[in-house]
């Protein structure tokens, strides 16, 4: 038994059941050993195996969790932007990494050693949680410890190095050590209860509130609060990382307030006197980046783990807490004994959602093609509950989806808009089918997106994944070509094919890889033949034509200032703007200017 194999076995006393990897001669004895304690799922590409164990992992749909497998050197390399977006949106990710010989290790200044050496430690330190290189056998106790320390406070990468000979060596006599409960000191350990009196003291006042649900809080955690929110009624919305915590057909949720959110969430969100935002960093793109207009008239309670989050000096917080989200809200939902009357707020609220449609008539419809909205509409009423919806992470695909989709309670949606990398959808997706195989994974991605890490399509035949993949076919990078128009005249470079952007033929490439495909039509929601691949248990990849002159609007508009800088409009001017009739109705009735 090989100190590989101890590690291995160590992993699945605590919990790790699948391994994604690209396998390589500096980490064969690691892979020799996963191969008899783990399912080892290969992949094509080495980011490919980081984001498919987020995804996995992020789903909670497997009684295990899985780490990533890779070589040294480029192996790292390749799976950086996959440890840099899980690092960004807070989730465990668990890399092994091998590395040359101890006595092969470049130092005094010297690049490299042997053979495929790089320094990734220092490469992973910046986007990681706990880096270690492990030049000799490491205690039980020891690497247990590391690797929990991923899953503690705010969750991140863990990116563990290991030696080629180190993982060779004998098995060590400390393999009976029990795995002892994490004694880390959490932040969120307790309460403060000054300020869970001062958040209840401000939500009995408040005449328009509205909480604002992060990723922070866990599905099951707020699935099981939902009897309090309905008991308060107090409005609902929720960030992007959060948008399967409460169904769309909910009386209380009121969508997805962004930067390039729902138009009228937010006017809603703006028009509150008190938001209380749980387990959301509250980043620009969710304040919009004139973050001193956010929530003008009301209070900001932001209630998040990580101290320095509050600390940033962004958007002007009223009561800033430290504290694990979900805890509080049970918490709060606790002192919160009596209930106010917000049924005034919530019928306002109401008809805002109605006179705004999710699908606005600026975006047209093109003769031949579909229009990215209505598809994603159609798409919420296929799906069903039971459904994991992946809508990618970059570009006008994304934005359309968190727009427009309508998610349904049950639903498991996952994203990482934290580093938006275009390339996320497909292995997402693959992690995401893999924790559940009784699922259907539903992908929405670009043509743009979706060609940066295409050849996982080879994964997704040998796996047969059932997964139904939609491209949104507009030849061409949409988010950018909107850039490009709007800010230098439709100077277009690099953006789509008649600028010197490459695409495939997507049918001709999904039979390449044994896939079967369909371009759909705009009533493909009523066709015979579509729907009979959208039950079918295969892997599917439907073409979604899109006008390469599509818009997607509403979205926040920024304007280049005399010094070169950018001024953006707040969260309740999206482009374009209102009517004068909605404004007269709805923005002045909210408070808005």
């Amino acid at each position: 038994m090989t100190h590989a194999d101890e590690m291995v076995k160590w992993l699945g006393e605590l919990g790790y059941t699948h391994c994604f990897f690209v396998s390589g001669g500096n980490s064969m004895h690691l892979l020799n050993a996963a191969r008899q304690r783990m399912v080892c799922v290969p992949v094509v590409h080495e980011v490919s195996a980081g984001i498919a164990a987020e995804y996995f992992n992020e789903s909670h749909l497997s009684s295990g969790k899985a780490f990533v497998l890779v070589t040294a050197g480029p192996g790292l390399t390749n799976l950086v932007t996959a440890l840099a977006g899980a690092y960004l949106e807070s989730r465990e990710l668990l890399v092994l990494g091998g590395q040359v010989k101890s006595s092969d290790l470049a130092d005094k200044g010297l690049r490299q050693r042997g053979i495929q050496e790089v320094d990734g430690i220092a490469i992973a330190r910046p986007v990681a949680k706990s880096v270690r290189r492990i030049e000799k056998p490491i205690a039980k106790a020891d690497f247990c410890q590391l690797v929990k320390s991923g899953s503690t406070d705010r969750k991140g990468p863990v990116f563990l190095e290991v030696c080629l000979d180190v993982q060779g060596a004998p098995a060590k006599d400390n393999d009976d050590v029990a795995i002892a409960e994490s004694t880390e000191p959490l932040s969120t350990s307790e309460i403060d209860n000054a300020s869970l009196g001062k958040v209840a003291e401000l939500l009995a006042k408040s005449k328009r509130p509205v909480l604002l649900v992060g990723g922070g809080v866990s599905r099951d955690q707020f699935y099981s609060l939902i009897p309090e929110v309905e008991r308060l009624g107090i409005p609902v919305m929720t960030t992007w990382n959060a948008a399967d915590r409460i169904g769309a057909n909910h009386h209380l949720y009121f969508g997805r307030p962004n930067t390039w959110g729902q138009r009228s969430s937010n006017l809603i969100l703006q028009g509150a006197d008190l938001v209380i935002a749980v387990g959301t960093r509250l980043g620009m793109q969710q304040t919009g980046f004139n973050w001193s207009q956010f929530v003008p008239n009301g209070d900001v309670v932001q209630v998040d783990i990580d101290k320095t989050e509050l600390e940033k000096g962004h958007p002007d917080i009223g009561l800033a807490i430290c504290a694990d989200a979900s805890n509080l809200l049970r918490r709060l939902f606790e002192k919160s004994v009596a209930t106010p009357v917000w049924s005034a707020w919530v019928d306002l609220a109401r008809r805002v959602r109605a006179r705004i449609p999710l699908s606005e008539p600026i975006n047209g419809s093109f003769d031949g093609f579909l229009n990215p909205y209505e598809f994603a509409l159609s798409l919420s009423e296929l799906c069903d509950e039971v459904d994991t919806v992946v809508p990618c992470s970059s570009g006008g695909a994304f934005t359309v989806m968190m727009q427009a989709f309508n998610q349904r309670s049950g639903q498991v949606i996952i994203t990482n808009k934290g580093l938006a990398s275009m390339g996320y959808g497909l292995a997402g997706a693959i992690g995401a089918a893999l924790a559940d195989r009784s699922r259907r994974t539903v992908l929405v991605e670009g043509d743009g997106g979706f060609s940066q890490n295409l050849q996982e399509l080879a994964t997704v035949n040998v796996q047969n994944l059932n997964l139904k993949i939609f491209i949104f076919a507009n030849n061409g990078y949409a988010s950018i070509r909107m850039t490009q128009k709007n800010y230098f005249d439709g100077a277009y470079l690099g953006c789509d094919i008649e600028s010197g952007l490459g695409f495939p033929d997507w049918q001709t490439l999904a039979k390449a890889f044994g896939i079967k495909s369909k371009i759909l039509s705009e009533d493909f929601a009523s066709d015979r033949d579509f729907l009979d691949a959208w039950s079918d248990a295969d892997p599917w990849l439907f073409v979604v034509p899109i006008h390469p002159e599509q818009t997607y609007f509403p979205k926040i508009s920024s304007q280049v200032t005399a010094t070169g800088g950018m001024e953006s409009a707040p969260l309740h001017k999206m482009s374009p703007p209102l009517s004068d009739e909605l404004i007269a109705e709805l923005a002045l009735e909210l408070g808005l200017k």
